[in-house]
C-alpha cells in the first residue's frame, strides 16, 4: 500500500502537519516553563538520528529506504527549527528593527536576527551533501534542499514585505523578530518565490510519471507534496485564511504561563 504515489503524498502531508504541530506544542510548553536550553538539548539525538539515518539509506534505493531517508531529512530539519524557536540558534541581534533606519541597515540587523540559524541550516545542506555524494538514495538530499530554498524564500519575502503575518506562534525569545518583518501587499520577490516553487512542482510530478520503479514513484511523490506544501505556505502569507487554525487547538493556552510560573 505505500508504495502508491497518492499514499506517499498523504504521508508527507501528514507528516507536515504533525512535525510542524509537535514543534510548536514543544516549544509552547518549554516557553510557559522557561525550559527552551533542556528542550533544546534534550532532543539533540533527534538531530543525531537524523544523520545516521541519511548515512544508512544512502546506499539503498527501495521504497523503504527512500521513506526513511525522507524521515531523516525531515529530523534533521525539524531539530534546527526547534533550536531556532527555542531561540538557541538565532543570530547575534535579539533587539527589535528601530524605526527610520536606512535601507541597507535594516537588512544587515534582520540578517542578525536569524544568521546562526541560516549558517545551521547551511552547514547541515553541505553535510548532507557529503554524506550522500555519489549515492544511490539522495532524496533525503532533495527534500532538505527543497525545504532549505522554500525557507530562504519565505524569510526574504518577510523582510521585503506581505500582506500577512502570522505572529501567535512565536515564542516569547523571538518576540523581537516581527519588528524585522516588512508591511506590503505585495513585493517584487514573491511572483518569482511562487512561480519557482510551482514549476518545481510540475518537474517532480513529470519525474513522478516517469519513474522507472516504486521506489522513484515514493520519493518524486514526496518532493512534489512537500514542495506544493511549501507553495501553500507562501500563498498563506498573502492570502487571508486561518491557516492557524490547524495547530492552533493542539498547544497549550498562553494564559497558563502564570500558572506555570507558579509551580
Amino acid at each position: 500500500m505505500l508504495l502508491s504515489p497518492w499514499i506517499a503524498g498523504a504521508v508527507a502531508l501528514v507528516a507536515w502537519w504533525v512535525s510542524t504541530g509537535a514543534i510548536l506544542w514543544a516549544v509552547r510548553r518549554a516557553d510557559l516553563r522557561g525550559r527552551h536550553v533542556a528542550l533544546t538539548l534534550g532532543t539533540l539525538p533527534i538531530l543525531g538520528l537524523g544523520f545516521w539515518g541519511l548515512w544508512a539509506t544512502r546506499g539503498v534505493l527501495d521504497p523503504a529506504e527512500v521513506y526513511l531517508a525522507a524521515a531523516s531529512a525531515l529530523a534533521v530539519w525539524g531539530w534546527i527549527e526547534l533550536a531556532f524557536l527555542t531561540g538557541m540558534i538565532t543570530g547575534p541581534n535579539t533587539r527589535p528593527a528601530r524605526p527610520g533606519v536606512p535601507g541597507w541597515e535594516r537588512f544587515i540587523r534582520a540578517w542578525g536576527t536569524v544568521a546562526y540559524h541560516e549558517m545551521t541550516l547551511t552547514a547541515a545542506l553541505i553535510a548532507i551533501i557529503a554524506l550522500t555524494h555519489d549515492a544511490a538514495n539522495t532524496f533525503g538530499l532533495w527534500i532538505f534542499a527543497v525545504l532549505y530554498a522554500a525557507r530562504i524564500s519565505a524569510k526574504l519575502n518577510l523582510y521585503l514585505g506581505v500582506r500577512k503575518v502570522n505572529t501567535e506562534f512565536i515564542p516569547s525569545s523571538l518576540r523581537h523578530l516581527p519588528s524585522h518583518f516588512g508591511a506590503a501587499r505585495m513585493n517584487w520577490l514573491f511572483p518569482t518565490s511562487v512561480t519557482a516553487l510551482t514549476f518545481a512542482v510540475a518537474c517532480w510530478l513529470e519525474r513522478l510519471i516517469a519513474a522507472p520503479a516504486p521506489a522513484q514513484e515514493v520519493g518524486f511523490a514526496l518532493l512534489a507534496a512537500l514542495t506544493a506544501l511549501a507553495l501553500l505556505e507562501h500563498w498563506f502569507m498573502v492570502v487571508p485564511l486561518p491557516d492557524e487554525k490547524l495547530w492552533r487547538w493542539m498547544l497549550p493556552d498562553k494564559q497558563e504561563e502564570g500558572t506555570d510560573a507558579v509551580r
